[in-house]
């Protein structure tokens, strides 16, 4: 019933979406995301339903946390895409990671052990509360490494205070933004909408991303694709999903 209802609303009203999903939590068992592979099927079946043709999963790497490692990552890909085939899904499923800024990163970096969106975007992540103190320096490592550095959710960094001038910062380092669909609904606070409409109105958005960790979330999407920031999108924005195909 919810993927019919999915269907539905996949062309109303003529709205653009997204056929690249950059950002989520798929591969069951290994991070916060997904706890089955049947959970992971039946997101993917949603994500399906609502018009997404490809899906580039990022589970967590993390040293304190999700000690995932590139071939770890890739084993796992490998047993989601074998399973979807057998369920006849048509979406085609890839996987990068989403790098937390912390001391576990540069050696990865160093040993070229980064899995990539695109084969060029490393997807990272800090704390919400606090600004590393290597933050300008690790993407000034990610720079110069060759990769293109990817900030997921910058909408939901409450060390972010002052929008204009410290996101325009940001930029101005070489970062691309990865906004999270959600954050239009307020699912994540009302900073992180307040952030999110910023970002959209001032053409600041690269890539949007579900960061789907479960079905509800996915569910979700179909109401932040009807939101006037949505629209917004598209008219201020270069929305690069498209790119990693």
């Amino acid at each position: 019933m919810i993927f019919s209802l999915f269907k539905k609303r996949k062309t109303e009203g003529g709205i653009v979406r997204p056929k690249v999903d950059l950002h989520s939590h798929l591969i069951p068992g290994i991070d916060d995301g997904a706890k089955s592979m049947e959970e992971s099927l039946l997101m993917l079946e949603a994500l399906e339903a609502l018009g997404y043709e490809k899906v580039i999963t990022t589970p967590h790497i993390m040293i304190d946390a999700y000690r995932n490692t590139k071939q770890s990552i890739l084993e796992g890909l490998l047993e989601l895409r074998s399973e979807a085939a057998k369920k006849d899904l048509k979406i085609q499923i890839d996987a990068a990671a989403e790098y937390y800024l912390d001391e576990g990163l540069l050696p990865l970096i160093e040993k070229g052990e980064v899995l990539l969106a695109g084969g060029e975007y490393l997807l990272f992540e800090t704390s919400y509360t606090h600004r590393s103190m290597q933050f300008e320096q690790m993407v000034f490592e990610i720079l110069s490494a060759g990769y293109k550095p990817l900030l997921a959710h910058p909408e939901r960094y409450r060390y972010i205070q002052n929008h204009r001038e410290e996101y325009s910062r940001l930029k101005e380092l070489g970062i691309f933004f990865q906004l999270n669909l959600n954050s239009l609904l307020g699912y994540y606070g009302q900073s992180a909408k307040k952030a999110a409409e910023f970002l959209c109105q001032e053409g600041m958005v690269d890539f949007l991303g579900s960061d789907a960790h479960n079905l509800n979330q996915i569910s979700s999407l179909t109401m932040a694709f009807q939101t006037e920031s949505y629209a917004k999108l598209w008219s201020h924005n270069t929305i690069l999903n498209e790119r990693l195909r």
